[in-house]
């Protein structure tokens, strides 16, 4: 039997990847702020709570908990930089560290990044130099552990339907209307789903993903293009 770590596992694409290893059958350890059904409530970002989790055996994780920020250099402060950067990229590192502790016969990671992480938009400052960050941080932990039988992979989705883009949304318009809008401008002319994403992070743990390591799956609808 699996047993998958996932963070950020309360919304959006850490509640679908949840979703969708719960439907395969997968013991799942959920770490999330927020509170819910079989969640562990705590900060990524804290070393002490890492230090409390006491991991069973993992076979896989989705190092996946992080938050957006959305501002020009110029207008993003010392502590919003620091915020984000906690979380996204001291967060990934944490939990990248704890799962591979608990590993002991091989097993699979995927980070969840950002095609802002690999491509330059306005207004990402703080939330796409943390993901370029947390990119790199998953290849060089591929490169330590193969010899381990450990994958570590990263995933690099463009816009997705989940509340990150809550602040951005007009509260006084259809939320759905908004989202197509929105995705309207992506090539392939939509978002992805969480669903979609779960499915993807899914193939990178499977045996299907083959001698995949080190890799990053742009998953963009050709934003990047």
């Amino acid at each position: 039997m699996q047993t998958i770590l996932i963070t950020g596992a309360t919304s959006g694409i850490g509640k679908a990847c949840a979703d969708h290893f719960q439907d395969m059958g997968a013991e799942l350890v959920l770490v999330d702020q927020q509170t819910g059904d079989g969640i562990i409530k705590g900060d990524v970002s804290d070393p002490e709570f890492w230090k409390t989790l006491d991991l069973p055996a993992l076979t896989g994780a989705v190092v996946n908990a992080g938050i957006g920020s959305f501002s020009f250099i110029g207008d993003t402060d010392f502590a919003e930089w620091r915020r984000v950067m906690a979380v996204n990229l001291d967060g990934a590192f944490l939990t990248l560290k704890a799962a591979l502790a608990a590993m002991q016969r091989g097993g699979s990671i995927v980070v969840t990044a950002s095609a802002t992480g690999l491509k330059p938009v306005p207004m990402t400052a703080a939330y796409g130099t943390s993901k370029a960050a947390v990119i790199q941080l998953a290849r060089i932990a591929a490169a330590e552990n193969a010899k381990r039988g450990i994958r570590v992979n990263a995933i690099a989705p463009g816009g997705v339907d989940t509340n990150i883009w809550e602040p951005m949304l007009d509260p006084e318009r259809d939320r759905a209307e908004q989202i197509a809008e929105m995705g309207a401008d992506v090539p392939l002319g939509r978002y992805a789903t969480a669903a979609e994403i779960a499915e993807q992070v899914a193939f990178l743990m499977s045996d299907a993903a083959g001698t995949m390591t080190g890799a990053v799956l742009t998953s963009d609808g050709g934003f990047t293009l």
